[in-house]
């Protein structure tokens, strides 16, 4: 019985990833790391001349931290969410021999990790965008060294920072079955992290804490590093308290 709940917890984690597959979450976690890349690609081509290696690859991580990632979580946790409200399958799913806290923590987990793809991915495509503009233009080869241990490092403390937002979001696109408050909360939220962009309150705001880790001040990376980190382990805990305590999503 000790191997009970691990044994169902690995069950619920792959019946996960298999809706993954079949829907429309893995075509947009493709989708958003080539749009950076393709951009990356197209305006290295416009500026006509050679920029540093780490000025483009900070670019590329600051338009992800600062829009894509956000706007992607959103999206992301509305699909994987809709995968039980569309068809009406969670009291199928609570009635289920298992802790329903399982349910929550599957989706959460596989959340997570389409995020980490989605990072390595980007890394990836940036980098080969970078290259592919050089080879196709050399006079805007990018110069100097290509740092890409700490291009993956920053975009590892992107993905750590955004914890709190993407456990607000999964949070509110599982309580509620219509894709509308999950949508609002994101783009309410991205709205105001773009326009709230240098004020003080943005290191607390869980759409901004992730491009605080591009920010020149190193304390307020660390800051919006553990709060984002510290505060999405809370939520997540939270969220998984809370929804297996109360009755199907409505």
């Amino acid at each position: 019985m000790s191997h009970a709940h691990p044994a169902r917890f690995a069950t619920a984690l792959a019946v996960e990833a298999f809706k993954l597959r079949r829907s429309l979450a893995l075509l947009l976690a493709a989708v958003a790391p080539l749009l950076i890349a393709v951009f990356v690609f197209f305006n290295l081509l416009r500026l006509g001349k050679a920029a540093p290696w780490a000025m483009t690859l900070q670019s590329s991580a600051a338009i992800w931290a600062f829009f894509m990632l956000p706007m992607s979580v959103t999206a992301l946790t509305a699909l994987v969410a809709h995968t039980e409200h569309g068809p009406r399958a969670w009291d199928h799913l609570r009635a289920l021999p298992m802790p329903r806290w399982h349910l929550y923590a599957a989706k959460a987990l596989c959340v997570l990790g389409v995020v980490v793809a989605m990072s390595l991915l980007l890394a990836l495509l940036t980098t080969l965008a970078v290259g592919a503009a050089g080879l196709l233009k050399p006079a805007v080869a990018a110069t100097g060294p290509a740092d890409i241990a700490g291009y993956l490092l920053l975009l590892g403390r992107i993905f750590l920072a955004a914890w709190l937002l993407v456990a607000v979001q999964l949070w509110v696109a599982l309580r509620y079955a219509s894709f509308v408050p999950a949508l609002a909360v994101g783009i309410g939220g991205t709205f105001f992290a773009v326009v709230a962009t240098s004020a003080k309150i943005g290191a607390f705001l869980p759409w901004q804490i992730p491009v605080n880790q591009l920010a020149s001040d190193p304390a307020r990376a660390q800051l919006a590093l553990a709060l984002g980190l510290g505060g999405g382990t809370m939520a997540f805990g939270l969220m998984l308290w809370r929804m297996s305590r109360r009755e199907a999503p409505a």
